[in-house]
């Protein structure tokens, strides 16, 4: 059987990724890296599972690796991931952070669908599907039951409009993060770079190809209003919205409460939003009960 397994850099509380450990093992990684950015997190601690290395990522870490530590976190993720593609005596690996979840669908298994592809494709793109809040939902770590996808490209310039109303020109993806998905790496592969969103090969980007079929990646990126609001300068700032002007540029002029009708009106999963996506076959639902994920696996 085809294994595979899963490499992230965390920042993040101690029961996110305890959720994110939990509910990758239990959908069968046969390990997971967890390399921790703050060098202190005491999250860092609460693991002793054969199948999951933590690496804390101090600043001898840097310099017995590269010679010093990267200033961009997407360089320090990037750097993590091609170190576990060079050592891990695994066939395939995912590259996703700790807010993002495999979910295959029920007739899917991974490792069959791994297996199943060509013997020179390098990679399985998996498409992102961001989470919308739901402020009904009792609380689990990660909360949230729908999921909209990407909107992206020309062809859904209209579906953007139906979607977001006056928003959609500040959404040209149709979300708020990325639209690119993440992937799964073969391993082996000689002057092979996996990146955030893809890889290279040799100097030369390799084409990434559809879509898999069957498998998404759930986003957790702003389904928490008031986590979103504490992120909202670094994203605008230093993360995946300074790659979006329009978007950046509206939300760092606009007020509080016209940020807050913004978000309630593409973010939050009213039945009103959630038609409008269901008409646009953009929606995905999905409960991961991720505390009982953690409760199920026991010790981590």
């Amino acid at each position: 059987m085809t294994t595979w397994g899963i490499c992230a850099t965390v920042k993040s509380t101690p029961e996110q990724v305890q959720a994110f450990a939990a509910y990758h093992l239990a959908l069968g990684a046969a390990h997971i890296w967890l390399h921790f950015d703050d060098p202190d997190d005491p999250a860092a601690d609460l693991f002793s599972h054969p199948r999951i290395t933590t690496q804390r990522c101090t600043d001898s870490y840097w310099m017995d690796y590269i010679g010093k530590r990267p200033e961009r976190h997407q360089n320090r993720q990037g750097r993590n991931m091609h170190r576990i593609y060079k050592t891990a005596a695994l066939p395939w690996i995912a590259h996703i952070d700790v807010d993002e979840y495999i979910l295959p669908d029920t007739d899917t298994d991974i490792a069959t669908a791994l297996a199943a592809l060509p013997a020179d494709q390098p990679m399985l793109r998996l498409a992102p599907w961001e989470a919308l809040h739901d402020p009904a939902l009792p609380d689990d770590i990660f909360t949230a039951r729908h999921f909209r996808a990407a909107l992206n490209g020309q062809r859904n310039e209209a579906a953007r409009t139906r979607a977001f109303g006056p928003y959609a020109p500040l959404l040209s993806n149709g979300v708020l993060s990325h639209s690119a998905g993440k992937c799964f790496f073969r391993t082996g592969l000689s002057r092979f770079e996996p990146r955030l969103h893809g890889a290279f090969r040799a100097g030369a980007r390799v084409p990434g190809g559809d879509f898999a079929q069957g498998i998404a990646l759930l986003h957790f990126h702003a389904e928490d209003p008031a986590r979103w609001r504490n992120r909202l300068h670094f994203r605008l700032t230093k993360g995946a919205y300074q790659y979006n002007p329009p978007l950046q540029d509206w939300l760092l002029t606009a007020s509080d409460p016209e940020i807050d009708q913004f978000y309630t009106a593409t973010q939050t999963a009213t039945p009103e939003t959630l038609d409008k996506l269901r008409a646009e076959q953009a929606l995905l639902t999905a409960s991961l009960n991720l505390r009982q994920k953690i409760t199920d696996m026991g010790p981590l």
